[in-house]
């Protein structure tokens, strides 16, 4: 939907565009009723979507995994800002799925689709009620588990490139990963911290692994 009232720039001209070569519908309406679903800022500009059902535990045994698939785990992350930007940075690095808790996690709600900049409408996401049993599982599937810990006795600057199928797990900001989801880990690496705050959020955390670790040229 786009604001009769907005005024045409570049940038709408080519957001209509590429909406029309999509054979995206385009509908002119008040303002009103853009303002009418609550959306901030909003530039005179709305889409509506269906996002796709979340995935269960099964998709992680008949997901059609390529030998070198990257995976994102997130362990508690309940603020739905830091899932949108964690499934961004896990999608804008390639990976083939994102996996979260059914409980105590953050919903695919508008406001982490917001944060992930639409990420959330690409990335596959399973959502599972028992973490170990989904990483037992993707190891039955050859996945080596990475996961960030503070405490790790090697840095992601010390650790080797990893070999793939990678899942790379990352904590909460507060707790960090649960006690048997890091001793599903087969291997912890931390994130070297040089500066005065001691640790990052959860998708600042992942940007650093993905970009600075996962997929370095080995």
């Amino acid at each position: 939907m786009v604001a009769r009232e907005a005024k045409s720039s570049p940038g709408l001209t080519q957001l209509l565009d590429a909406a029309r070569e999509a054979g995206v519908p385009v509908e002119d309406v008040p303002r009103s009723r853009i303002d009418a679903l609550g959306v901030e800022d909003h530039q005179e500009v709305a889409a509506i979507v269906r996002p796709a059902p979340d995935l269960d535990e099964r998709a992680l045994s008949q997901a059609a995994f390529d030998p070198d698939a990257l995976a994102v785990l997130l362990d508690g992350v309940t603020d739905p800002q830091n899932l949108g930007a964690a499934a961004r940075a896990a999608e804008a690095a390639g990976a083939a799925m994102l996996i979260t808790r059914t409980r105590r996690a953050a919903p695919v709600s508008p406001a982490a689709i917001r944060a992930s900049a639409g990420a959330l409408l690409h990335l596959p996401h399973a959502r599972v009620a028992n973490l170990p049993r989904a990483i037992e599982r993707l190891k039955e599937r050859g996945f080596l588990v990475i996961g960030l810990d503070e405490r790790a006795p090697r840095s992601i600057h010390e650790a080797p490139p990893p070999p793939r199928p990678l899942l790379l797990v990352v904590g909460s900001e507060g707790a960090g990963m649960s006690r048997l989801v890091r001793e599903a880990c087969d291997e912890l690496v931390s994130i070297p911290m040089a500066g005065k705050v001691g640790s990052l959020n959860a998708a600042a955390a992942l940007a650093v692994a993905l970009f600075g670790f996962a997929l370095r040229p080995s």
